[in-house]
């Protein structure tokens, strides 16, 4: 099948608009990436049903994104299908606590409505990248508490289109950084939490506080990054707190390092930034460098929390 014929398959089967080399710079939080093959947005459960089961059928492969945080895209952009979440829907109920809420919106975005309705629980992602569905399924998390552990029941797309309503969050298997629907390249679609009621201005306290602490490390928003690059290290000892990929890499000297335009954040050697025309080449020739700085040093591996999308450069 032609890419003409698989974009007019798919326009088709969704009912929205599939554009051409889109460049994928321009939806992602690096602002790194060439084009997309093909592009399309999705605002509804069941167009984006339809748009992976008519991409299946086409024999293309498909990239789902959100806000385009945690990922580094090939210089060479992505040849498939790009699909950009639009379901942004919100449905709160401060009197039972209940939240239904669309992938497609930014998790900032749900900490500060469901703050302003009075419900407790996800204060600790205030200010935290991404979307919703991305956060879910890569079970995101900061200052002790984790999506995955606050998630009631999630609605997910299979790689097959299929539409499923998930009831028991035992069944996205959490981990560090994983889920069940990641591993399985599935797609959540909606999602829903069960808050507690609590006094608004105790509850926006605590949520300046997490804004507080993560502007003393994190880049100031709208700065181009994909966050923290590396994954923490497992425990030394059952039970313990995971080893900071962060604090090796200081140690290390990380925060001098840089390639091109890609460079370490001043006040985190775990944050990679694009200073400005940073390829996705400076970006893994810039973290292969610092993982090798670390094995050689402590004789670990830190294995990369950002996803890398598309053909990889030789020698990476």
């Amino acid at each position: 099948m032609s890419l003409n014929q698989s974009k007019l398959e798919i326009e088709a089967a969704c009912g929205s608009e599939v554009r051409e080399d889109v460049p994928l710079a321009d939806h992602t939080s690096l602002r790194i990436g060439g084009p997309a093959a093909l592009f399309v947005e999705v605002d509804h459960v069941d167009r984006l049903s339809a748009t992976i089961a008519a991409a299946r059928d086409a024999k293309l492969d498909t990239l789902v994104m959100g806000g385009g945080t945690n990922l580094l895209v090939s210089d060479e952009g992505f040849d498939g299908l790009a699909i950009r979440l639009r379901l942004e829907e919100l449905e709160l109920d401060p009197r039972s606590g209940l939240v239904r809420a669309g992938a497609g919106i930014m998790a900032a975005d749900l900490v500060e409505r469901t703050l302003e309705s009075g419900l407790g629980g996800l204060q600790f992602a205030a200010g935290l990248p991404g979307t919703v569905g991305g956060a879910v399924a890569g079970n995101a998390g900061c200052f002790g508490a984790t999506f995955g552990e606050r998630l009631a029941w999630a609605t997910v797309v299979g790689v097959d289109g299929a539409v499923t309503r998930v009831g028991d969050p035992g069944w996205f298997g959490f981990e560090y950084r994983r889920s069940r629907v990641r591993d399985d390249g599935a797609v959540i679609a909606e999602v829903g939490f069960e808050l507690g009621s609590a006094d608004r201005s105790m509850l926006c306290d605590e949520a300046d506080g997490f804004l507080e602490q993560r502007a003393t490390k994190h880049p100031a928003p709208g700065e181009r990054t994909a966050g923290s690059y590396f994954k923490n290290l497992p425990p030394e000892e059952p039970g313990g707190r995971r080893r900071a990929a962060g604090a090796l890499l200081d140690q290390v000297g990380a925060k001098q390092m840089s390639v091109g335009d890609a460079a370490v954040f001043a006040r985190h050697a775990n944050i990679v930034i694009n200073r400005g025309s940073a390829t996705a080449r400076d970006v893994l020739e810039l973290t292969r460098q610092m993982a090798e700085r670390v094995r050689e040093r402590f004789g670990v591996e830190l294995e990369p929390e950002v996803r890398f999308v598309g053909k990889r450069p030789d020698g990476y």
